[in-house]
């Protein structure tokens, strides 16, 4: 059977995406591939949320086109997601070497569209059109890594789409509307994945907190979302539950409450806040302020003194002048956040941010992004520290991204630790001493191991 290369852009709902359609291949006796130029099929899992990841994904594919075509090679090329959704043939037209175009709610048919482009049934492919209970449509998981360990985390999607609409934002035009699968689908997933050896789920959602809003609605005062973390809460075999991207409207008393109260849900939250500003939050559209968002900050960390948070931040908006900015630095030095994914702004089309006037020049953009990416650094480094000397909890994930030597795994409130240790502690919850700290990692001592 032929062999198959996928890579991925952008975010965990892309990866989740990939890990479905590998397993689809795989299941149908493909083969995956570590080489695109070795590969009978190249396929790019597109993002659209920045200019810079666009241009990535077609420079590498006009890049692999043009090797193969220079060691006289044929193989499928094709792009999914975001970016194929956004843009469709133009993709085609633009790289005639292109045979697929696969959007965001076609996923589940990336099998069948590749086998009839081999097969010679048909030239070229863009699908792209919308598809009602295409959120529920794929559920395979890529569970054996290229070493052929099992995996012991496992994202799981609960929804697609988004109606949020920030200014800034592509992803409502190319993930549709919100979508949500039922409680009782996700559960069986994740029943699933206990029995392939997953001890944690992420459940992953363009905004997760708005799941089921329209679908499932409140009862007994809690929200869908947390009568699905309930839900999952109860499967015996998941030690851990997380959660992302959630949006700080969603983070209503119940979800708050719901920290304390089920001992699965790790005490890590990744809220993303885009700006210090209430001006700027109001052309973004965010639908909060500054002060809510503080009080949101204050509420989770009475409920877990040890939560750890981290925030995703843009600096360039269109019009952000210096006193906005320096809002942004002093909201970050007061909650004091363990990380942060600092983006520079970049202009979407079809956006309304894109037709804002003070579109800012890229040098200013550049520096600010230098001065709070370093804000960033300093006081992560700093909160890192004070891990140093106490014991924490691990779930160990696997050999360490860079040195294979050594294991790695994740605490609750989402710290990578490296340790010295066997392939036997895959899949257990170790306690390690934290000796050191390094660049957002934590070093736990191999004593208590042995």
């Amino acid at each position: 059977m032929p062999s198959v290369y996928i890579k991925t852009y952008g975010c965990q709902m892309n990866e989740r995406d990939s890990d479905a359609v590998a397993a689809q291949l795989v299941a149908k006796g493909y083969s995956m591939a570590s080489d695109p130029l070795k590969a009978d099929v190249v396929l790019l899992n597109t993002c659209s949320v920045r200019d810079a990841a666009e241009q990535k994904a077609i420079g590498k594919m006009s890049h692999v086109a043009s090797q193969l075509r220079s060691r006289k090679k044929n193989a499928v090329l094709g792009f999914m997601g975001c970016m194929a959704q956004s843009r469709g043939k133009e993709l085609i037209d633009k790289l005639p070497d292109v045979d697929l175009v696969i959007g965001t709610q076609k996923f589940h048919h990336t099998v069948d569209h590749i086998g009839e482009v081999l097969s010679g049934k048909t030239n070229k492919v863009v699908d792209v059109e919308e598809e009602e209970g295409s959120e529920a449509a794929v559920r395979e998981h890529l569970l054996d890594g290229a070493s052929g360990a099992k995996s012991i985390t496992s994202f799981v999607s609960i929804m697609q789409g988004c109606n949020q609409f920030c200014t800034f934002c592509i992803v409502p035009y190319t993930r549709g509307r919100e979508r949500s699968r039922s409680i009782e689908d996700i559960v069986g997933e994740c029943k699933n994945l206990v029995d392939h050896g997953v001890r944690e789920v992420t459940l992953l959602g363009q905004i997760v907190t708005s799941y089921g809003r329209r679908e499932i609605g409140i009862k007994d005062g809690k929200s869908a979302f947390v009568q699905l973390i309930e839900a999952v809460h109860q499967i015996d075999g998941i030690d851990r539950i997380r959660f992302t991207s959630p949006h700080p409207k969603g983070y209503g008393e119940d979800l708050v409450q719901a920290y304390g109260r089920l001992p699965k849900l790790c005490e890590s939250a990744h809220i993303p806040v885009q700006s210090g500003s209430n001006s700027m939050l109001k052309r973004m559209h965010r639908g909060y302020t500054r002060e809510r968002f503080l009080d949101i900050i204050h509420k989770l960390r009475e409920v877990r003194p040890d939560i750890g948070i981290t925030t995703d931040i843009i600096v360039g908006f269109p019009g952000e002048s210096e006193e906005e900015f320096e809002a942004t630095l002093s909201l970050y030095r007061e909650v004091e956040f363990d990380n942060a994914f600092v983006f520079k702004y970049s202009t979407r089309r079809n956006t309304p941010a894109a037709e804002l006037e003070q579109q800012l020049p890229t040098e200013l953009i550049e520096e600010r992004h230098a001065k709070l990416l370093s804000e960033v650094n300093q006081i992560g480094a700093s909160r890192y520290e004070t891990y140093i000397g106490k014991t924490m909890q691990v779930l160990v994930e696997g050999p360490s991204r860079r040195n294979k030597e050594r294991m790695e795994g994740r605490t609750r409130c989402n710290r990578i630790v490296v340790f010295d240790g066997s392939e036997r502690f895959r899949g257990q919850l170790v306690d390690l001493n934290i000796i050191r700290s390094g660049s957002f990692t934590l070093y736990g001592d191999p004593v208590i191991l042995k």
